[in-house]
């Protein structure tokens, strides 16, 4: 591994809600802290509603901590930036340009590129993903595999320092949802990007992660950091090892305690004390203040 990239220092991300009388509060995650590597792939595991997609948001520089810093290379994250690639669970390329329209459109923002270097770019990612046959196609025109595969291909294009991926492939069916696992890893090996990656399925999580950090119910906090010691390059074939096997009972076992204790427990919906009184409205201005 190399060098560090991203940093969660203590963070806790509050979250107005909605109340019949008063002033409430949703904790979403508390107190979270975990770091992230140069060429590392991790994964964030846990139950529904535990926070995982606001942990990437933060990373992201979509939103801000309540308390707490996340951290870019040592410096405070203020706000989205192309050196954290964002991909969605939805579809998120643009329809109106083709596939290789959509992978030229991140281009035009790398100082590093000379125009002239870009057809090459463009062809070494479409290639990495399998969609060079389909670079003149629309979106409308491909299937959602197909349309998650152009996503990581822009994304990686753009050439962000980190890829921030929410739950890619978990609206498509298991056959295309593995394929594009041995994509992101082929794509990962190749480019040595490193990836933090939200998930709710356990296998996915294990077959991806050089390391998994399961998330507790909601609020979510960080309740183990699991390295799976799996060899690398993988296969599919690697699913059928006793040592994956291991570490899928450890991981059920946690993630289904969470997710029964999140049922029985199924809201933190608090009246706001005076600590996090509108809060949610100074917390990116507060944020920014603290980095400058």
């Amino acid at each position: 591994m190399g060098k560090q990239l991203v940093e969660f220092d203590s963070v806790t991300k509050v979250f107005p809600v909605r109340a019949n009388r008063g002033r409430e509060s949703l904790i979403a995650v508390q107190n979270v802290s975990f770091k992230l590597d140069e060429g590392e792939i991790v994964v964030l595991l846990g139950p529904s509603g535990c926070g995982k997609s606001t942990v990437l948001r933060l990373a992201a520089g979509l939103d801000f901590p309540t308390e707490g810093r996340v951290l870019y290379e040592g410096t405070p994250v203020t706000g989205p930036s192309r050196e954290r690639g964002m991909v969605f669970q939805q579809y998120s390329s643009f329809p109106w340009l083709t596939v290789r329209e959509n992978v030229k459109f991140g281009l035009k923002y790398r100082d590093d590129l000379d125009p002239k270097e870009w057809d090459g770019v463009i062809e070494h990612f479409l290639s990495l993903v399998g969609l060079s046959e389909f670079s003149g196609r629309f979106v409308s025109e491909l299937s959602g595999g197909m349309q998650q595969r152009l996503a990581i291909a822009r994304t990686l294009a753009a050439n962000p320092g980190v890829l921030l991926m929410d739950e890619p492939f978990g609206s498509l069916d298991a056959q295309n949802r593995e394929f594009l696992q041995l994509q992101l890893l082929q794509a990962q090996a190749n480019s040595g990007k490193s990836v933090l990656f939200v998930s709710h399925d356990v296998e996915e999580a294990i077959f991806l992660a050089d390391r998994v950090i399961v998330l507790s119910a909601r609020p979510g906090t960080v309740r183990r950091n699991v390295t799976p010691c799996l060899p690398k390059p993988r296969d599919l074939e690697v699913k059928t090892t006793p040592r994956f096997m291991e570490v899928k009972h450890d991981l059920l076992y946690e993630v289904r305690k969470e997710a029964e204790r999140q049922v029985s427990f199924p809201t933190n919906i608090r009246a706001v004390g005076e600590k996090f009184r509108d809060e949610h409205k100074f917390s990116a201005r507060r944020h920014k203040r603290t980095a400058g």
